[in-house]
């Protein structure tokens, strides 16, 4: 009996004096998974890693296409180097610039800049109910395909088009260029809007339609106050296009600075040309500083 009980304490303690060693070597065989291998580093230290074969297939297809491009569209850079001369003419003819149609050009840029104010407060409230149709996590299949569809139709057509279109129906003027901002801006931005709410985190859509919430609690509640933060950047960033765009409509007599920067170049009066292009190269400046000011605040 006395033997039987100390063999049994001797095999105890040697269970107990193994059991470290294994615990380490269980730790031993554990630790180089954290590390990387010999082929792993090998991989990580070389700069350049040659592409799989589909990688290269790729590659090659990108390659054909952007010549493609290239020779259909003309791209020569021997005659961008020939022109150069006639650049640098044309840009010192601008020089010096001329202000004393300042007063014309300060209104007409304040005109610009209520364009683009209107057409975009009333384009993203428009993108913003179209968006709601156009995003499949909200809105049925019928729906969703049929508000993608205007949205592709819009989006294809350009400003310019809208402009004369509504300068027939309503006059030369401002009010034209604004309807046809508003019409682009669905166009651009619709979209980008549908892909913001589509892209939230799908947790607390799921909780509140696990709770028997409605379609329109689910928007109100779980969808836009995870898309806000998108919506008001892309917003920021529509309205400095925008800014921009209502220089080209003016082109076709729909308001803003553009007819009178179109005159300039016509009549040959490089010095208030000059100065129409400063003045909206500082404005847009401007522009772009406070939007920017405003996104990192909302960031």
């Amino acid at each position: 009996m006395e033997q039987t009980l100390s063999s049994s304490k001797t095999e105890t303690l040697q269970t107990r004096a193994e059991a470290p060693d294994a615990g380490a070597a269980a730790t031993t065989a554990h630790a180089p998974a954290g590390e990387l291998s010999d082929a792993d580093r090998a991989r990580l230290s070389r700069p350049f890693n040659l592409p799989t074969p589909r990688g290269a297939a790729l590659w090659v297809l990108v390659a054909v296409v952007l010549v493609w491009s290239g020779l259909g569209a003309g791209f020569n850079p021997d005659k961008l180097l020939s022109g150069v001369p006639n650049m640098a003419n044309f840009l010192g003819r601008l020089f010096p610039p001329t202000f004393d149609k300042f007063d014309v050009i300060v209104k007409l840029l304040v005109e610009n800049l209520q364009m683009a104010v209107v057409g975009t407060v009333l384009g993203a409230l428009a993108s913003l109910l179209l968006s709601f149709g156009a995003a499949s996590n909200i809105a049925p299949r019928w729906i969703y395909t049929a508000c993608r569809w205007v949205l592709n139709v819009l989006r294809s057509i350009p400003d310019l088009i809208f402009a004369l279109m509504f300068v027939s129906a309503v006059g030369l003027g401002p009010f034209a260029g604004i309807l046809a901002i508003v019409l682009g801006s669905v166009g651009s931005i619709g979209k980008i809007y549908a892909e913001a709410m589509e892209s939230v985190q799908p947790g607390p859509v799921e909780a509140l339609t696990a709770v028997g919430a409605n379609k329109r609690q689910i928007v109100a509640y779980a969808v836009l106050p995870q898309a806000a933060p998108l919506l008001v950047s892309y917003t920021l960033l529509l309205f400095e296009g925008n800014v921009r765009g209502a220089t080209i409509l003016g082109l076709v007599g729909a308001g803003g600075i553009g007819l009178e920067l179109t005159t300039a170049m016509r009549m040959y009066d490089y010095g208030h040309l000059c100065a129409i292009i400063i003045s909206i190269i500082v404005l847009v400046t401007l522009i772009d500083r406070a939007s920017a000011f405003i996104r990192a605040k909302l960031s």
